[in-house]
C-alpha cells in the first residue's frame, strides 16, 4: 500500500529545497531591506524583495507541505496498529496527492532563476530539410501553443514568416504567465523530426531540423543598454495572418541593432495593427535577445572554466521526434523519452520540461 511509505516523502521533498539555505538568506535579504540605503536603488530593491518573497513563499509550501506529511504518516501508523484495512484507499488517495503536491513543489523551487518568473518569447527558425523543415516547423508553432494553453499561459503570434510551398520559415510566440521563461527555456535548442516526407513523391524518409530560441522578457535589464543610436527602425506594410485591413496601412515595424556585435540583430513585429504597439513589442524582444546573448556568454564562460565548453552548432540537436521507422521523441541532454509522440506534437512537453529543469541543476 502506497501509504505505508508515506514516510519517505518527507525525505523526497528536503532533497529538492535546502531549508537551512534557504531560511539564512531570507534572514540577510530582511536585513537589506531594513537599510534605507537600499532603497535609494529602486532596480535593485526591487530584485532583493522580490527574491525575499519567492524565497518566502517556497517556504511556507515547505512547512505546510511537512505538516500534511506528518500528519498523514501519524494516521497511516494508526490504523496499520489498529488493522483497520477500511481506510486503505482514502489513505491511498491522499498520498498520491501529496506525492504530486511535492512534486510540483520541487519542479517550482527549481524556478529560481534571476528571470524565471518572466514573461518569454519563444522563435521557431526552419533549418536544413527544405519545404520538410519550414512544415516541421509548423507542426513546433502548434505544439508549443498547445502546451501554453495547456498550461493555461496566454500566447500571442509576435511575428510569422510562411514559406512558399507549405509551413513556416520563422514566428515568434509571446508568452505571458507564472514562470513562462523558467519553463520554456528547456526548448531551446535544435529540434530534429525523422519521417517519410508527405512532400516527395517517393514518399522517401527525410531528415528535418529546426531551431528553437528562447527569450526572457524584460523591460529592465543592468546587463544590456540599448542607446537611440544603435538601431534603426524601418515600417512596412503587414502581410501574412493578422485580421481584416492588415495590409492596409505600414503598421509592421522592423528594428536593426548594429553596436557591440559583428552581425547586425534583426526583430521584426507585425501581428499588431498600431506601428506604436509594434514598435514596443519588437524593441521587448530585442532586449530579450540582447539579454538572453548576455546569458550565454555567462554560461559558456563558466563551461570554459570548467573544461566543459562545447561549441554549439545547427547540426547538435538536443532532441529528436522519430515517426519512422518507428515512433519515439527522445531528448539528448536528459535521456527522457516517450513513444507517444503524437501526444508531444499536441503539446504534452511538461514530462521533458521537469525532466531538464532537474538534469540542469547546478549548471547554469
Amino acid at each position: 500500500m502506497h501509504w505505508r511509505t508515506c514516510g519517505h516523502a518527507s525525505r523526497a521533498s528536503a532533497g529538492a529545497f535546502d531549508l537551512a539555505t534557504a531560511r539564512r538568506t531570507v534572514a540577510e535579504l530582511e536585513v537589506r531591506t531594513a537599510d534605507p540605503a537600499l532603497w535609494n536603488q529602486p532596480q535593485e530593491a526591487q530584485a532583493v524583495t522580490q527574491q525575499l518573497s519567492r524565497i518566502r513563499g517556497e517556504l511556507e509550501r515547505v512547512d505546510t507541505l511537512d505538516g500534511r506529511i506528518a500528519a498523514l504518516h501519524e494516521l497511516a501508523v494508526l490504523v496499520e496498529a489498529e488493522g483497520d484495512d477500511s481506510m486503505s484507499a482514502e489513505l491511498d488517495a491522499e498520498f498520491r496527492q501529496l506525492g504530486e503536491d511535492v512534486a510540483r513543489l520541487e519542479i517550482e523551487v527549481l524556478l529560481g532563476g534571476p528571470y524565471d518568473t518572466n514573461d518569454a518569447f519563444l522563435s521557431i527558425k526552419a533549418g536544413m530539410g527544405g519545404t520538410d523543415a519550414q512544415d516541421w516547423a509548423s507542426m513546433m508553432l502548434r505544439m508549443y501553443a498547445r502546451w501554453a494553453e495547456q498550461r493555461g499561459l496566454r500566447v500571442n503570434l509576435v511575428d510569422e514568416m510562411i514559406g512558399e510551398e507549405a509551413g513556416i520559415k520563422s514566428a515568434t510566440l509571446e508568452i505571458r504567465g507564472r514562470h513562462a521563461y523558467g519553463l520554456v527555456k528547456a526548448e531551446a535548442g535544435v529540434h530534429r523530426l525523422i519521417r517519410l516526407s508527405p512532400f516527395n513523391s517517393g514518399n522517401t524518409r527525410q531528415t528535418s531540423f529546426a531551431l528553437v530560441e528562447v527569450l526572457p522578457e524584460v523591460d529592465d535589464a543592468q546587463e544590456i543598454t540599448i542607446r537611440p543610436d544603435d538601431i534603426r527602425v524601418d515600417v512596412f506594410r503587414a502581410g501574412g495572418h493578422g485580421g481584416q485591413g492588415v495590409n492596409t496601412t505600414d503598421s509592421a515595424v522592423r528594428i536593426t541593432y548594429r553596436a557591440g556585435t559583428p552581425e547586425q540583430i534583426v526583430v521584426t513585429c507585425q501581428n499588431q495593427r498600431s506601428q506604436i504597439q509594434n514598435r514596443e513589442t519588437a524593441l521587448r524582444v530585442l532586449r530579450g535577445r540582447l539579454l538572453e546573448r548576455e546569458l550565454q556568454r555567462q554560461r559558456e564562460e563558466r563551461s570554459r572554466l570548467k573544461g566543459e565548453h562545447r561549441q554549439a552548432d545547427f547540426g547538435s540537436q538536443m532532441r529528436t521526434y522519430y515517426l519512422h521507422p518507428y515512433t519515439l521523441v527522445k531528448d539528448h541532454r536528459t535521456d527522457h523519452e516517450t513513444s507517444n509522440v503524437a501526444s508531444v506534437l499536441d503539446g504534452n512537453l511538461d514530462p521533458f520540461i521537469d525532466a531538464f529543469l532537474r538534469w540542469n541543476v547546478g549548471r547554469e
